[in-house]
């Protein structure tokens, strides 16, 4: 078992218990990455962070599963979530994601397309129309790709380079002078 297994195992059921779904654990150069939702929400503010941080911290201090040094970073998934189990495939049905396998099927690593859940232990992804079905276990790496639907939403905007003057404001004050009376 991989320590980020082990981790896993160790905090799941306190987080689970706090409310929370545990997204990801990743460790990498020395850094121990705690990735986490709330529940009902799907989001994590900076108090929730922080209580997560200590959580973990306080667990990991007991049952010890990293020998050397190394840094906690607790964080929300974001926008460009990763998808790390089957079921987040169905839970996201009908968002866009990337895809990248671990190796070539049909020539092709990277897919982006439209979510379509899974079918067994397959990950069903419709790409130019065309539903693929691709296995689960092939799966290098995968995440939500919201990024082409927010910036649609919203206006395209142009930099210039230049600054936008801000308005500004003068107080103004009425000056009174008391004249003595002679």
């Amino acid at each position: 078992m991989d320590v980020t297994q082990k981790v896993a195992e160790i905090i799941e059921p306190s987080l689970n218990s706090m409310g929370f779904s545990l997204v990801r654990v990743s460790f990498q150069s020395g850094t121990l990455q705690i990735m986490a939702e709330r529940g009902e929400t799907n989001q994590l503010n900076i108090e929730e962070c922080e209580q997560i941080s200590h959580t973990v911290s306080a667990l990991l201090d007991v049952a010890d599963p990293i020998r050397s040094r190394y840094m906690l970073e607790v964080s929300s998934p974001g926008v460009d979530r990763p998808l790390v189990r089957l079921s987040d495939f169905e839970r996201f049905s009908g968002q866009t994601a990337r895809l990248e396998l671990g190796v070539a099927v049909d020539g092709q690593k990277r897919y982006k397309g439209k979510l379509r859940g899974a079918n067994g232990a397959k990950v069903r992804l419709e790409v130019d129309g065309v539903i693929r079905e691709i296995d689960f276990a092939d799966i290098a790496q995968a995440r939500l790709d919201i990024a082409d639907e927010v910036f649609a939403k919203g206006e395209k905007k142009k930099f210039t380079g230049k600054a936008k003057k801000q308005p500004t404001f003068e107080r103004k004050t009425k000056s009174t002078k008391k004249e003595k009376a002679s």
